[in-house]
């Protein structure tokens, strides 16, 4: 198959026509990618953020159409139209029967870049090639566990789809499902690229009272309003702390969502809430970057919370149908989330684009 391949960080990445991937086997499913969307978890792979353990196909915000079934598999059938998951729960674990299902033990390939089984079903000239996220969806195909694929109906255009598989869940579900926010709350959302504008759209689905959005990049300001944003604030001219104080009341906000990745704004956002408030970090920082609770006394004193958030703590296969209700409703906007569309041979551009924050989303068409 053809696909876009890694091989070294912070080099760029190279299309191939000769890579292998296994037909499915029992309880898997193959699809055949039609568009994925750029994440900043793909690009820390190719900036060096995130540690790359060999080549690895990137991609993991995916919609396509069912290619072949493994056996056992019987809610999926061929040509069906799906949207993948980077973590699909078992319904078995520890962790499932808690009703933690982004936790779940066969969903860590979002970590390890593999299958449950540890194997990675995609290989190039008999080597091992990874799964950007656990998936690998800048390929033609994708085989994976058949609950990482839910189905939709087939009048849902495929490209605006495949924003739910990654931006959709983790914003809205750190807001719904993280949070549970609920109605009448105020927050900042620190970052405004693709997550950052899904938790925006969490947050007025809500009913927030106050949504701050807070970004250095002025398109992204203005677009963060159309999406529900209350206040937009530019972080490097603007006190963010005194435009949060004056919307509050004084008392800081009941939530803070860092988006962007960074440490430091999660500490910040740590400063913004009231006491008893709550920092959710919905980004993902480098693996090197440490955390600092200065006064740590106050933190405890104060009953702040620090909460991590994987996936918008998801429950995909009830997450994905529940989403796209939303969208039908016009409750939720997935097209003015893509502000790029781009053919694989430009993969590379597309990924430039994310990093000088050029934009929103960008669609590869595979």
């Amino acid at each position: 198959m053809r696909a876009a391949v890694l091989q070294e960080a912070r080099k760029p990445i190279e299309i191939f026509d000769d890579l292998e991937v296994i037909a499915p086997r029992a309880g898997e499913v193959r699809v055949r990618i039609k568009y994925c969307g750029l994440c900043h978890s793909d690009l820390g792979f190719l900036t060096g953020k995130s540690p790359l353990m060999g080549p690895q196909v990137p991609g993991h915000e995916a919609s396509g159409i069912v290619d072949s079934l493994g056996a056992g598999v019987t809610h999926l059938a061929e040509g069906d139209h799906v949207i993948l998951t980077p973590a699909s729960p078992c319904g078995r674990c520890y962790y499932c029967q808690r009703k933690q299902f982004s936790l779940c033990t066969d969903a860590m390939g979002i970590l390890s870049g593999t299958l449950p089984d540890g194997s990675t079903g995609i290989s190039r000239d008999g080597q091992q090639v990874y799964r950007g996220c656990g998936i690998g969806a800048l390929a033609e195909y994708v085989t994976l566990p058949a609950n990482g694929a839910v189905k939709i109906d087939k009048d849902i255009p495929l490209d605006v789809a495949c924003v739910i598989g990654c931006a959709l869940q983790t914003g809205v579900g750190a807001v719904l499902n993280t949070a549970k926010m609920e109605a009448g709350a105020t927050c900042v959302v620190l970052g405004l690229g693709g997550i950052g504008m899904a938790t925006i759209q969490g947050a007025r689905v809500a009913g927030a009272e106050v949504i701050i959005a807070s970004d250095p990049v002025a398109e992204r300001r203005a677009k963060a309003a159309d999406f529900g944003a209350t206040h937009v604030v530019d972080p490097v001219a603007d006190d963010l702390q005194s435009v949060v104080m004056e919307a509050t009341g004084g008392i800081g906000v009941d939530y803070a969502f860092e988006a962007a990745g960074k440490a430091a704004l999660i500490e910040q956002g740590i400063q913004l809430t009231r006491m008893g408030g709550t920092t959710i970090i919905v980004g993902s920082p480098a693996l090197e970057e440490n955390l600092t609770i200065p006064n740590v006394v106050l933190f405890q004193a104060l009953e702040k919370k620090l909460c991590g958030c994987l996936l918008g703590s998801c429950n995909s296969l009830y997450e994905i149908p529940r989403l796209l209700r939303l969208w039908r409703r016009g409750l939720l906007d997935l097209e003015s989330m893509i502000t790029g569309r781009r053919p694989l041979a430009e993969v590379n551009q597309g990924f430039e684009d994310l990093e000088k924050g050029r934009g929103i989303r960008t669609v590869i068409e595979i």
